[in-house]
């Protein structure tokens, strides 16, 4: 029997906005780094019994040079089931819970592994009958500022997609992966085409990127409504509407389309309340963006929802080719009904 998979989508009601502020390519050295507390909540009640259950999560933060994780904690109710370690197998073989100086706490049952691209994650099964099941990540994480960029320095696009155009015994560039066409980005004419509107010939990769960030942010409505989780690139762009996942899709597809290469990156976004309202506890949002890859910056993270460059409000969870190498939760269950998930965020700066 084919079970049927349930994702979270990682939408929010209204475009999140961050803080104004200054450009990070000017202002970099002026800000301290920050101290994001983050906490991320999903509960789903179902509406029958749920006799089986197997579920794979991305709920753990990366550690990068702009990022660092000083403790994560996961929590999943009901217990999973507990797998004994066969003799003289060791609890944690890969090093996973001692990355670092990070301290993790895990409810027993949990198993956690890395996938293809070193991001985090989380497994456990259910062979009890339940009808709710509540999973709580929380972390702290230390966020670095961005270094300053230089746009114009960056080499011409056209020389860094030649670069990137792989041929048979020429040497290897990674970021050549995340040229490839994906589920939700693909390489597409309608998709290359609208790329070409920012990258003319001879603008520089970063100039061409920042370009298209802005002109995403400036043609696209944020509405919640008008796509699913299930959206592609090429549909969002001909409805120019859509959430941060679909804005994000939208740049990586176009910038593929024209032999770039750039990669789905999913995290949290500190919002700001209006002036003299309180913080609302699970108001804040899971939030996708865009990573650019040039020879001069390296990946460079881009937020077109926003645009801005990814800095002291972005949270990086995990990055993959689109949201389907990176959605927080997904599963597998038997029975269960219809559940739609009840998702909390809140992500706390830390005086």
């Amino acid at each position: 029997m084919t079970l049927p998979e349930i994702q979270e989508p990682p939408e929010t009601p209204e475009r999140p906005a961050i803080a104004a502020a200054a450009p990070a390519s000017e202002a970099a050295e002026a800000q301290a780094p920050r101290r994001l507390r983050v906490l991320h909540e999903t509960c789903y009640d179902y509406d029958a019994p749920v006799e089986l259950a197997h579920h794979l999560g991305m709920l753990r933060p990366r550690h990068t040079p702009l990022q660092q994780v000083l403790e994560w904690q996961l929590s999943v109710t009901p217990q999973p089931d507990v797998v004994p370690a066969a003799p003289g197998e060791p609890d944690d073989p890969d090093g996973l819970l001692r990355a670092g100086d990070e301290r993790v706490l895990v409810t027993p049952g949990v198993q956690q592994s890395l996938d293809p691209w070193g991001n985090h994650r989380v497994g456990f099964s259910h062979s009890r009958v339940h009808d709710r099941l509540v999973v709580s990540s929380s972390f702290v994480a230390d966020i670095a500022p961005l270094p300053r960029l230089q746009p114009e320095a960056s080499p011409a696009w056209e020389a860094v997609a030649e670069r990137l155009d792989y041929r048979p015994g020429a040497g290897f560039e990674p970021a050549v992966e995340f040229t490839l066409g994906s589920l939700y980005a693909p390489r597409e004419a309608s998709l290359a085409r609208f790329g070409a509107e920012v990258f003319r010939p001879g603008v520089p990769l970063l100039a061409g990127a920042l370009a298209m960030m802005h002109l995403i942010h400036r043609r696209f409505e944020y509405r919640p409504l008008a796509t699913s989780v299930n959206t592609r690139a090429p549909e969002a762009l001909a409805q120019r509407q859509g959430v941060c996942q679909d804005f994000a899709h939208v740049m990586i597809g176009a910038m593929r389309s024209l032999g770039l290469a750039a990669r789905y990156v999913s995290g949290y976004l500190l919002t700001q309340p209006p002036p003299g309202q309180p913080r609302l506890v699970g108001a804040d949002a899971s939030h996708a963006w865009v990573a650019v890859w040039c020879p001069l910056h390296g990946w460079v993270a881009l937020d077109p929802t926003n645009a801005v460059p990814a800095g002291l409000d972005h949270v990086t969870l995990a990055w993959g080719r689109d949201y389907a190498d990176v959605a927080p939760l997904r599963g597998v269950i038997r029975g269960g009904g219809r559940a739609v998930p009840r998702v909390g965020v809140t992500v706390m700066p830390m005086e």
